[in-house]
């Protein structure tokens, strides 16, 4: 099945795949036509004109409320910030933290949602590991666990890099909420992948560069309008902090709304890529597009089992998402390294990844314009890979 009406479409939006298979929207995504398009336009234009000229700033705009509609929040609570981990060190740093505060987190997270909150041991704040059976399983069993009455903050990611393990958000988000306690999601391996809300959630982070189809260091910071004034900006300049007529003023009072956390000039070209990259997940329907990923899941599982590979987490159900990662004993020839190697030189590119155990993994992470077809392609070219 495809979301494009033709072949032709398809191909056009994404030309990549008239010789090659990305399956490696995890790590850094390639770019549709539309997006680097939009960005083309505007670099050309910015030749001739200011780069903030009137219609690029428009757009930057209607980029809140677009990035407002894909996580079901107001466009005002919308900050244009990349990469994620900038809108995940502002929570950290941003909060009034007091000795003996609380914070929970996943060591084996990706780093850049992992160090944020350890550093945080400087201010005396206790920070409290999840240790999930299997990666990324995080349950809210598991959350709960460990919640005191001195847990200030849990911060996860929607959907863990290396196992594809997707988190119950609302169902831990409410728990939380009726706890009184801050939520922080690191949002990048769900974004543009599977619906994401933050009806339950006060802080977001993702950058656009993996499954939200965008540039790289264009991004969205969600900061919810209630706990605002609890978060502090932590770079502040001329944008974000209230200086009429680029004057200095004697006390600091910040600008409202998503501006608030901006100090600076934005990554206009990068924001009006992400725009139009998000223009299009909207346009094929979230629904659409993850029903669409876990289809391309179970082909690709199906094909892979035979061949005595196994899988790091979930392949089916309400945790499962776009990643499919798998590995087999490493005494079995070819290795996953040379398959990889392999895989990259007939144009199919996967992700090589590790575990703090060394253990190696093949990490397919296909985008919904990818077809059964190619996963086919995919596990015939793993299965002919020379020893």
């Amino acid at each position: 099945m495809s979301l494009f009406a033709t072949e032709a479409d398809r191909l056009a939006e994404f030309p990549i795949a008239l010789d090659s298979i990305f399956l490696a929207h995890a790590g850094v995504t390639i770019l549709p036509r539309r997006v680097t398009k939009v960005m083309q336009d505007y670099l050309e234009e910015s030749c001739m004109r200011m780069q903030e000229f009137p219609e690029a700033w428009r757009a930057v705009n209607e980029t809140r409320v677009v990035a407002a509609k894909l996580i079901g929040a107001k466009a005002s609570e919308i900050s244009l910030l990349g990469p994620t981990s900038l809108g995940l060190s502002l929570v950290a740093n941003g909060l009034d933290w007091q000795p003996g505060d609380e914070v929970v987190c996943y060591q084996d997270d990706y780093p850049a949602n992992v160090y944020p909150w350890t550093d945080l041991k400087r201010h005396g704040v206790v920070v409290k590991l999840l240790k999930p059976k299997e990666p990324g399983a995080i349950t809210p069993e598991l959350v709960e666990s460990l919640l005191t009455p001195k847990t200030k903050l849990v911060a996860l990611a929607s959907c863990h890099f290396l196992s594809g393990y997707r988190i119950q958000i609302d169902t831990i988000g409410q728990m939380l909420r009726s706890r009184g306690i801050l939520f922080c999601l690191d949002a990048i391996q769900t974004l543009g992948a599977f619906e994401t809300r933050v009806d339950h959630v006060d802080f977001l982070s993702a950058d656009s560069h993996k499954w939200m189809l965008g540039p790289m260091a264009a991004g969205i910071v969600y900061v919810r309008d209630e706990v605002k004034e609890r978060l502090r900006p932590t770079l502040l300049g001329s944008w974000n902090v209230q200086s009429p007529n680029f004057i200095a003023q004697d006390e600091i009072h910040f600008e409202a709304g998503g501006r608030r956390y901006e100090p600076g000039v934005l990554n206009v070209a990068g924001i009006l890529g992400m725009k139009a990259g998000m223009e299009l997940l909207l346009e094929k329907g979230i629904t659409e597009i993850s029903a669409q990923l876990l289809r391309l899941k179970t082909r690709l599982v199906e094909r892979l089992e035979p061949l005595g590979f196994q899988f790091l987490g979930p392949n089916a159900g309400l945790n499962a998402s776009g990643i499919t990662t798998v590995w087999r004993d490493a005494d079995k020839k070819p290795s996953l390294p040379q398959i990889f190697d392999h895989l990259t030189a007939q144009k199919i590119s996967p992700s090589l990844r590790f575990d703090r155990a060394g253990q190696s993994y093949l990490r397919f992470s296909p985008h919904f314009y990818n077809t059964e077809t190619e996963m086919d392609h995919v596990v015939d070219a793993i299965a002919a890979t020379p020893e």
